[in-house]
C-alpha cells in the first residue's frame, strides 16, 4: 500500500495521518461516552483534549527528535515534517500527561479520574496508529522465517508493528472490562494502562531494528522499565491508603 491516500488541491493526504487522526476521533468519542456513564461533565473533558492533543503530537515529535539530533539538528524543516513520521509515543505520553496535570490543578478536577476515563481510548488510538507505521514500512523486526513475517525492501522480517497493536488491543479490552467491573480507586485504570502497556513495548522493543538508542541502550525500553517501576509503585502505595 502506497504511504499517500490521495490528494486535495495538490496536497498529499497520507494514511499515517489519517489512521492517527482516526485513533484520536473514535479514543474521543469512548472517552465521553464514558463520561457520560459515571456522570463527568463532558465539555471539561472536551476543553482537556484541545491542549492535550496538540501538546502530546508535539511531544511524540520533540522525543523523536532529540534521540534523532544528528540526522535533524541541520535541517529545521525536517523537525517539522511529521507527515512522513517520526513520532514517539512515550514523547506524546509524557506530553499529555504534563499537560493533563496542569489542566486539572487549574481547573480543580481530579486527574486520576480524567486518566482513568481516558486510558482505554490512549491504547485503542496506541492500537490504530500502529498501522500507520506498517504503511509507511517502518517500526518493522528482524528478519524471520516465521509464517507471518512480512517483506519489507525483499527481505521477511518481523511484523513488530502487528505485535504492538494486538497487544494494544487486549489491553484496551481488558481495561473497558476491568474499568467497569473491578475499579478501587481513581488512578487504578491508567495505572495499569501503563504498566501493561511498558512490559509489552520491551519485550517488542527488543525485536526493532529502528530502536531510537542512547548509547547502547534501547531508549523504549529503558523508559518502559522506567514507568513500569512507577506505576506499580503507585498503584501499591494507592491501593494500600484506599484499605486503611
Amino acid at each position: 500500500m502506497e504511504p499517500v491516500a490521495f490528494e486535495i488541491f495538490g496536497i498529499s493526504i497520507r494514511w499515517y495521518g489519517i489512521l492517527i487522526s482516526l485513533g484520536l476521533l473514535l479514543g474521543a468519542i469512548l472517552a465521553i461516552k464514558e463520561c457520560k456513564r459515571i456522570g463527568f461533565n463532558e465539555e471539561k473533558l472536551i476543553d482537556l483534549l484541545l491542549f492535550a492533543v496538540p501538546a502530546a503530537i508535539i511531544g511524540a515529535r520533540l522525543y523523536y527528535v532529540i534521540f534523532s539530533w544528528e540526522y535533524y539538528r541541520w535541517d529545521f524543516m525536517k523537525i517539522i515534517n511529521i507527515r512522513g513520521g517520526g513520532l514517539a509515543i512515550h514523547g506524546g505520553i509524557i506530553a499529555s500527561v504534563l499537560t493533563a496535570i496542569i489542566f486539572c490543578k487549574i481547573k480543580k478536577i481530579d486527574f486520576w479520574l480524567i486518566a482513568d476515563i481516558t486510558a482505554p481510548s490512549i491504547i485503542l488510538g496506541q492500537a490504530i496508529g500502529r498501522w500507520g507505521n506498517f504503511i509507511n514500512k517502518e517500526a518493522y523486526g528482524t528478519p524471520t522465517d516465521l509464517p507471518w513475517a512480512i517483506l519489507v525492501d525483499g527481505q521477511r522480517v518481523h511484523p513488530t508493528f502487528l505485535y504492538e497493536s494486538l497487544w494494544n488491543l487486549l489491553i484496551f479490552f481488558f481495561l473497558i472490562w476491568y474499568r467497569k467491573n473491578k475499579k478501587q480507586f481513581n488512578g487504578e485504570v491508567f495505572l495499569l494502562y501503563l504498566s501493561l502497556y511498558s512490559v509489552g513495548r520491551f519485550f517488542i522493543e527488543g525485536l526493532r531494528i529502528d530502536s531510537l538508542m542512547l548509547g547502547p541502550l534501547r531508549v523504549a525500553q529503558v523508559i518502559s522499565l522506567i514507568i513500569i517501576l512507577l506505576s506499580t509503585a503507585i498503584f501499591i502505595y494507592k491501593k494500600r491508603v484506599k484499605s486503611l
